[in-house]
């Protein structure tokens, strides 16, 4: 009986066939995310925002520019950005720091490291590059002052015209940053 009941049955995949496969489909999966992604935010008519891959050879590697939202203290200004994609990518946050010097109250002035809970404890593999962008231009207008990265600009934010005094100190046009 358990010849026929094992003949009747649909032929079970080795572990280690399942396991290669996956292995195999992983950085597959990530790359075809990834070019996924950039199709999307080019067919966007996201205001302001944008991405994309450094070089051809490289999904892993983007950059991109974030503009002020109007009404903002930031309107007008563009700031540059670098987004790293780790290899497990959707599932871990990608690693984004502003290039252009941003004063900002969740962004580290010297590094550009950006303090922003989606990128980090509330990362959901259901974020996009365009999600992740639109928040961070969203951050700009709308900082997290309990939970700043740089104090001297979140104690500041309470008061616009020595903020933009600040701000435009530090701030760097793309045409003039290298």
């Amino acid at each position: 009986m358990d010849q026929i009941t094992s003949s009747l049955a649909p032929p079970r995949a080795s572990p280690k066939s399942a396991a290669a496969g996956s292995t195999a489909d992983g950085p597959g999966s990530v790359t075809k995310r990834l070019s996924n992604e950039l199709m999307t935010l080019m067919m966007s008519s996201s205001p302001g925002i944008s991405a994309f891959p450094k070089n051809d050879s490289n999904l892993f590697e983007w950059a991109g520019t974030i503009e002020g939202a109007a009404g903002t203290i930031y309107a007008g200004l563009t700031f540059r950005i670098s987004i790293s994609f780790p290899s497990n990518y959707p599932y871990s946050a990608p690693t984004i720091k502003f290039d252009t010097p941003c004063y900002h109250p969740n962004v580290d002035i010297t590094g550009g490291a950006i303090c922003l809970d989606i990128l980090q404890d509330k990362w959901s593999a259901v974020y996009s590059v365009q999600t992740v962008l639109l928040s961070l231009q969203s951050l700009l207008g709308e900082p997290n002052n309990a939970s700043p990265l740089n104090p001297d600009a979140a104690g500041l934010w309470i008061n616009p015209e020595a903020y933009k005094v600040q701000l435009m100190k530090h701030y760097r046009p793309l045409e003039n940053s290298a």
